[in-house]
């Protein structure tokens, strides 16, 4: 069972709404730091955190500062409760970083949320040009540790945020360069379009690539950064590993055909340049292929499958995200195809043609053979039909698939014209 306590009260406007979403100006900025057994360092975090109200207030800010105790067993809280000022929430027992960073969110007055670690890595005082970026038109912005300011980052960790930031702009098709920075302020209304988001230490990565494929304004802005001092709690291996599959899991849920279609048209090219040079060395008089001829043909096969079935499953995925998220095609999120036009509308021509040249190289294999041909002469296009009859089939199959779910996507959309048309003239 989960407890959470908390001191002090929610406020709101008179009105019970959001300024921001009453196209109003921010008034608060709410700052959450999720702390574990942090008793060394919480205590100069949260007064560089309160030194910073005079710089907020000049731009036209108040401060509101929440520590989230996720369940410390060392004087965390107790160091906290001496700030009056301070508000201090509790879980019991520990959740996770990010179930720490949303119990601050929902418990939080601010127009604008904020968060930063509690180990001293983050300089608060970049809060006011954090706030400024929004004033200026943006939705979500980041201190970004790798873009220019001075940064102790260790280079174990820079090698995997470089891997990460290069993940997520492939992905997205958006430039992003520190998706799994620890500092970052945004608007309170953004939340619904940047939730669900996990409880562990991916909370960031996840959020900075739900927001690049939300079309929201993502804001990074160069940002010093120390190593904290004592030992992380973040493990390079396992929260590595989980950072990249959460990154790709969240990616899939926008725009499936990026990650599967590139990767399953990078094997198909592989396998089809393995497949080309295999008949190019029959036709120059290659008679027996030997043992590396024939893995050669086993390689190509394999890989030529594999990658025409993700391409098209990840053309048929994008069907289906339109069918469940429709505000992912009305916003136009489904970024850059990797063709354009797309190339799964092509997929029935494609495929008929595949089948009939399929058909083709079999029926004259068969003619030559019984003409004469030994068949070690011929398996190997009687191979290359039966592939190219195999996956004509599976095309037009797919063609037929992505054809219904477009059209029960698109169905609202035609009620509703159908509906509003005007007969008059």
């Amino acid at each position: 069972m989960v407890a959470v306590t908390a001191t002090g009260t929610k406020r709101t406007d008179s009105e019970g709404t959001d300024p921001l979403e009453q196209g109003g100006v921010p008034r608060m900025l709410s700052v959450v730091i999720p702390a574990y057994n942090e008793e060394d360092g919480i205590a100069a975090i949260v007064e560089r955190v309160l030194a910073v109200a005079p710089a907020l207030a000049e731009i036209g800010l108040g401060l509101e500062l929440l520590v989230v105790d996720d369940g410390s067993k060392d004087r965390t809280a107790e160091i906290v409760q001496r700030y009056p000022t301070v508000r201090l929430l509790q879980h019991s027992p520990n959740r996770g970083y990010g179930a720490a960073l949303k119990t601050g969110f929902h418990a939080g007055c601010g127009d604008l949320l904020g968060f930063l670690d509690a180990d001293g890595t983050y300089p608060p005082e970049s809060f006011p040009a954090l706030c400024q970026a929004i004033f200026d038109g943006a939705d979500v912005v980041v201190g970004s540790r790798r873009s220019g300011a001075e940064s102790g980052m260790p280079f174990v960790r820079r090698v995997g945020n470089f891997i990460w930031a290069n993940l997520v702009t492939a992905l997205s098709g958006r430039p992003v360069v520190d998706p799994a920075s620890g500092m970052r302020v945004f608007r309170r209304e953004a939340l619904p379009r940047l939730y669900p988001l996990p409880d562990g230490l991916n909370f960031t990565p996840v959020m900075s690539t739900r927001a690049v494929h939300e079309g929201l304004k993502f804001v990074e802005m160069p940002m010093p950064y120390e190593e904290r001092a004592g030992r992380s709690k973040l493990s390079v291996v396992r929260d590595g590993m989980r950072f990249l599959q959460t990154i790709i899991w969240t990616a899939l849920t926008y725009n499936p055909a990026r990650p599967l279609g590139g990767v399953g048209f990078g094997l198909f090219c592989i396998g089809l340049v393995i497949a080309v040079a295999l008949v190019i060395l029959r036709l120059s008089g290659v008679e027996q292929l030997g043992p590396w001829g024939v893995t050669g043909v086993f390689v190509a096969m394999i890989l030529g499958l594999v990658g025409f079935s993700l391409f098209a499953l990840g053309a048929t995925f994008n069907y289906l995200v339109a069918l469940f998220n429709k505000d992912v095609v009305q916003k136009g999120l489904f970024g850059k195809p990797i063709f354009d036009p797309p190339l799964d509308r092509s997929f029935g021509w494609m495929g008929l043609s595949a089948i009939s040249v399929g058909f083709v190289s079999g029926i004259v294999s068969l003619i030559l053979g019984l003409s004469g041909w030994d068949i070690d002469r011929l398996w190997l296009y009687l191979m290359a039909g039966a592939m190219l009859v195999l996956m004509g089939v599976q095309l037009v199959i797919f063609w037929v698939i992505m054809r219904v779910l477009d059209e029960l996507s698109q169905r609202e959309i035609l009620i509703g014209a159908d509906l509003e048309c005007d007969y008059t003239r």
